[in-house]
């Protein structure tokens, strides 16, 4: 069965914004959440319909791709038995949703299990932050794809103490949750009482103490450092895009897997070309002896220079399409054309023989007479009336 569209199952516009795809996720997980629907056997498919969607509409870079390749695009973000809720990573988004239990604790309550991909025994997972930055790149980098090094502040493992966030290398499991980082407890929700699990008050959800800190890092593990990374640039990127690049985002807390790095794209405006999508446009002057008796021009394109016939008699403002002579499109053999549109540039000086060659072509034109053809709209007006 096909999957339906993600916009059509939050019920939102495909030109919504975050905060709209929160509120109607939000509305929907109220509507549908299992513990209000016991009698509804249709209900957890849709809680969970609800959640994959927003779990990819709410991610630029997986938004991104379904916006461009559809369910193919996001495919791969979800493993070979597709979503789980263990892909589902916006739990934090609705921490105070049902009683303030928070989504993760409700969707293990009901579920059973993990959730957001980490087991509850080991304490909490301090994943590292992403990181956001922009990259400048010409039309000729973009057209070809291109790999640029650039050097970005991160937060690093910290060298003094490993990571650890110990002075002393002393680190005691804390008695309270007893390492787990959490501690259950009954909430009272609109559904009647739900357990739920926790962060421990005591470690705040560490499950660990740390009584000499590091004065380096202050206990937390890692600190600022330069890194140099590479980030690889495919064919035919477009203003506004993202690319992520996994793992070189600011290193977790104590040891905990990093974030990613979010390379916004921006286009350097062309001397030459404008752009819109995978087509290029241009103008390009003649003479006025060129548009009447035809010639040949040497047209430049992102690839060189290419030879474009223009016919005698050509209008100005004419336009000529090269195929083949655009921008890629990425992740595809598809490219874009080329629009070429001339225009007839008129002189302001002249030499004394072509002064004299001008108006003799003006003696013999005086005779012509030229009138400005009606509009459709005109003719159907004196049709009509």
């Amino acid at each position: 069965m096909a999957k339906r569209d993600y916009y059509e199952v939050l019920g939102v516009d495909k030109n919504a914004d975050a905060a709209t795809i929160k509120k109607a996720y939000r509305k929907l997980a109220m509507q549908f959440h299992p513990d209000k629907n016991q009698n509804n056997p249709e209900a957890e498919a849709k809680f969970k319909e609800a959640s994959e969607a927003y779990e990819v509409l709410s991610d630029e870079d997986k938004k991104a791709r379904y916006d461009q390749y559809g369910h193919a695009g996001v495919e791969g973000s979800f493993g070979q038995g597709g979503f789980s809720w263990n892909d589902f990573t916006h739990a934090s988004d609705f921490s105070d949703l049902f009683g303030g239990g928070g989504m993760g604790d409700i969707f293990e309550s009901i579920f059973g299990g993990g959730f957001g991909g980490r087991g509850r025994s080991q304490g909490r997972n301090n994943h590292g932050e992403d990181l956001q930055i922009e990259l400048s790149l010409t039309l000729q980098e973009i057209a070809k794809g291109v790999e640029k090094k650039i050097k970005i502040n991160v937060k690093d493992t910290c060298e003094t103490c490993n990571g650890s966030g110990s002075a002393d290398g002393k680190v005691t499991t804390c008695s309270q949750c007893g390492g787990s980082g959490q501690v259950r407890q009954m909430r009272r929700s609109l559904f009647g009482n739900i357990q739920t699990v926790a962060e421990c008050p005591a470690c705040r959800g560490e499950g660990r103490i740390i009584e000499n800190k590091c004065k380096k890092c202050h206990g937390e593990g890692r600190a600022p450092h330069l890194r140099e990374i590479s980030i690889k640039i495919p064919a035919g990127v477009e203003e506004g895009q993202y690319i992520r690049v996994r793992g070189q985002g600011n290193v977790g807390t104590r040891g905990s897997s990093a974030g990613d790095i979010l390379v916004l794209i921006r286009e350097r405006e062309d001397d030459t070309f404008d752009r819109e999508g995978k087509d290029l446009f241009m103008k390009f002057p003649i003479s006025y002896s060129q548009a009447v008796l035809g010639t040949e021009l040497e047209v430049p394109t992102i690839n060189g220079r290419i030879k474009m016939k223009v016919p005698p008699g050509t209008q100005s403002g004419k336009q000529f399409r090269l195929r083949g002579q655009g921008m890629p499109v990425v992740n595809s053999s598809y490219i874009g054309d080329l629009y070429v549109t001339v225009y007839i540039v008129t002189p302001t000086k002249l030499s004394k023989q072509e002064e004299e060659l001008i108006r003799k072509l003006a003696e013999m034109d005086k005779d012509k007479v030229y009138s400005p053809q009606k509009s459709f709209f005109d003719k159907l007006k004196n049709y009509f009336f």
